[in-house]
């Protein structure tokens, strides 16, 4: 505003006051305590008012503005000092996941120092206490961080990835079940947690939890694997049912199980245990018999040996191998298994017959060659080199086959329903299983039965 500008408001001003005045010569009197007053001219009163009035606003403008200006001050200082924190940070965690680990703490203790409550910084920190291999240091440090942020998920899931790490898997068990009461569908949390009840074989816990991810609803992408596993669990629930003495239970589950994946040789193999355990053998034989026809995996065989041979019954099973031989001249895994079961019950012609007609095949497999050097020791009476053999070979005298996962290759003396390397189910079978599915004997046809006659086989 120009100088002449406020001169025309000061004469305007006056002149309107004048002209008031004379509008409102009389007096008034303002008591300001109760016997003392003040008497001046009507008008006086009123302009000095709006003066008032008006220096009033203009303080409080002027206060509001400094104000304002202060705030902004504060808030752009710490802006300024957030975006240098930040600034630090990102440098140590990218020296973090580069392996400088010397520069890293440098530059998150300095972070930390300057903002001793930012939980990113005391997350880093943690990771990196435990990459130079002290973790308990770590797990001291996110004790701090949950301190300031008891909410905090991440926290809570690197404490428990810590805790895994060293071994402290109750401790993570126990995180994971403060991270779901936080937040109950947390699929992240479920899963891991459901892995480590696996880990210990604490299957009805990790049952109760897969249901829980299952509810929680799965990426479209993992809603299979994730039935799958659920499947897995109910068949690990009711296997720990025929171990803990209720069969019948495990049995109505198994049966379940096939119904929805008739594939999963593990349900077929424990369905027969679990009739064993009722004491119902027929069924379990009947059992194990369809699931070779069906999936055509050793294990069955195998079951069926060890239930006749502990029954002192090998007769029953050597009638079922030689009524079916024929219909399965062309199956070298049969074959094996009945030639393994005449050397076992010393029938050595007829063992060596079958196994050389797995050897004829082509089929390069050391347990087919072990097999037939035992036939050969035998057929030359040579008792005392076939232990020697057995020793050397590490053959038992049930002349034991390997398994192996078929997906981790793991090699294993007894069949697993779940392989202990890898953990996956349904992976077990016979070394060098698809070598004998695949191959054909030279001239099935001229298989020779011995004992005179085919003798159809009936369940025990």
């Amino acid at each position: 505003m120009t100088f002449m500008a406020v001169l025309l408001l000061f004469i305007f001003f006056v002149l309107f006051f004048l002209y008031f005045w004379g509008l409102n010569p009389h007096m008034v009197t303002v008591f300001y305590m109760p016997e003392q007053s003040l008497t001046y001219p009507a008008a006086m009163v009123i302009v000095a008012c709006v003066i008032l009035g008006v220096l009033l606003g203009f303080g409080a403008h002027i206060y509001s503005s400094v104000s304002h200006w202060m705030k902004h001050w504060s808030k752009d200082r710490i802006e300024k000092k957030q975006r240098e924190l930040s600034a630090i940070y990102r440098e140590g965690v990218g020296r973090l996941l580069s392996g400088d680990l010397k520069k890293a703490r440098g530059l998150l203790n300095k972070a930390l120092d300057r903002d001793p409550k930012r939980v990113d910084t005391l997350i880093a920190l943690a990771t990196l206490d435990s990459q130079e291999g002290n973790p308990a240091e770590g797990l001291n440090v996110l004790r701090k961080a949950r301190e300031i942020d008891p909410k905090s998920l991440e926290v809570l899931f690197k404490t428990a990835a810590i805790q895994e790490e060293t071994g402290q898997d109750d401790e993570a068990i126990a995180t994971y079940q403060e991270l779901i009461a936080l937040e109950k569908d947390n699929r992240k949390a479920l899963r891991a947690m459901r892995d480590l009840y696996i880990k210990h074989d604490r299957w009805q816990d990790a049952l109760d939890i897969q249901r829980q991810v299952l509810k929680a609803g799965p990426g479209a992408n993992r809603v299979v694997s994730e039935k799958e596993m659920l499947l897995y669990l109910r068949y690990e629930v009711a296997r720990q049912a025929i171990v803990d003495g209720s069969p019948g239970d495990a049995k109505s589950e198994l049966k379940d199980i096939l119904r929805q994946k008739e594939d999963f040789a593990p349900a077929q193999v424990s369905l027969g245990d679990a009739y064993v355990a009722l004491d119902k053998g027929g069924d379990a034989v009947i059992a194990w018999q369809e699931g070779y026809k069906k999936l055509g995996k050793g294990v069955f065989l195998e079951r069926l040996e060890d239930y006749f041979m502990k029954r002192e019954d090998p007769s029953s099973l050597l009638n079922f191998f030689r009524s079916q031989s024929l219909e399965r001249g062309d199956d070298l895994m049969f074959r094996i298994f009945y030639g393994k079961l005449c050397l076992r019950l010393e029938m050595i012609d007829e063992a060596k017959e079958q196994l050389q007609a797995v050897e004829s095949s082509g089929v390069e497999s050391s347990q087919v060659h072990l097999l037939l050097a035992e036939t050969y020791r035998r057929c030359k009476d040579s008792d005392q080199a076939i232990n020697e053999y057995k020793k050397a070979l590490g053959i038992s005298k049930r002349l034991h086959l390997n398994f192996v996962c078929e997906k981790c290759q793991h090699v294993a003396n007894e069949w697993n329903s779940r392989c202990p390397s890898c953990g996956e189910w349904n992976s077990s079978s016979l070394a060098d299983r698809k070598l004998f599915q695949e191959a054909r004997p030279l001239a099935p046809e001229n298989m020779v039965v011995h004992h005179g006659q085919q003798t159809e086989w009936q369940g025990a």
